[in-house]
C-alpha cells in the first residue's frame, strides 16, 4: 500500500488537475471526494493535468461518507492538511499507507472531517499569511511524506540532462 492524496470537494479545476499530474508522476493514487465545484472532465482540469491524466490513478467518491467507508475497509490513517493543524508537516511522522487530505480552496473542510482525521498537520507560514495555494501545499506535504517513507519512484535521469 502506498501513500494517497485526497481532495475534499475541490473548487478549482486547475488545482485538482495539477495534483492529478503530481499523483501520476509520483505513483500516488488521487481520491476526489464529491461534489467537486467543476466536472472532473473540465477543460481546466485536463489542461493542468496535461497528458498525465491518462496515467493518473484517480478514484472518485460520491461523498465523504463513501470515502470514509473505503478508508475503513482499507484501514488507512487520515492526515488532514489544514491551516488549523496541530503540528508542522516537517515534524510529523508519516506512514507509507497514509491518506493526505486537502480541503476546499474556498472553505477548507467541515468540523465532521476535522473530527474524522487521525492527525492534523500544517505548513508553517509567516505571521499574517493565511494559506498557500492548495496544489502547492499538497505538493510540499506529499514530497515530505514520500521522502520520509521512501516512497519516491526510482530516479531516472532525463536523457538530455
Amino acid at each position: 500500500m502506498t501513500l494517497a492524496l485526497a481532495l475534499y470537494q475541490p473548487d478549482i479545476a486547475q488545482n485538482a488537475g495539477t495534483l492529478a499530474r503530481a499523483a501520476a508522476c509520483l505513483d500516488v493514487t488521487l481520491h476526489i471526494i464529491e461534489p467537486a465545484g467543476f466536472p472532473v472532465g473540465d477543460a481546466g482540469f485536463r489542461r493542468a493535468g496535461m497528458d498525465y491524466l491518462d496515467r493518473a490513478a484517480i478514484t472518485r467518491h460520491d461523498s465523504f461518507t463513501a470515502f470514509e467507508n473505503w478508508r475503513a475497509v482499507e484501514r488507512r490513517r487520515l492526515i488532514l492538511c489544514t491551516t488549523r493543524g496541530a503540528v508542522a508537516y516537517t515534524a510529523f511522522a508519516f506512514a507509507p499507507d497514509d491518506v493526505l487530505l486537502l480541503g476546499r480552496e474556498s472553505a477548507g473542510v467541515p468540523e465532521e472531517v476535522h473530527a474524522a482525521a487521525d492527525a492534523r498537520i500544517a505548513i508553517p507560514l509567516m505571521e499574517g499569511a493565511r494559506s498557500l495555494n492548495v496544489a502547492l501545499a499538497g505538493a510540499m506535504i506529499l514530497g515530505e511524506a514520500l521522502r520520509q517513507t521512501g516512497g519516491f519512484p526510482p530516479y531516472h535521469p532525463h536523457p538530455q540532462a
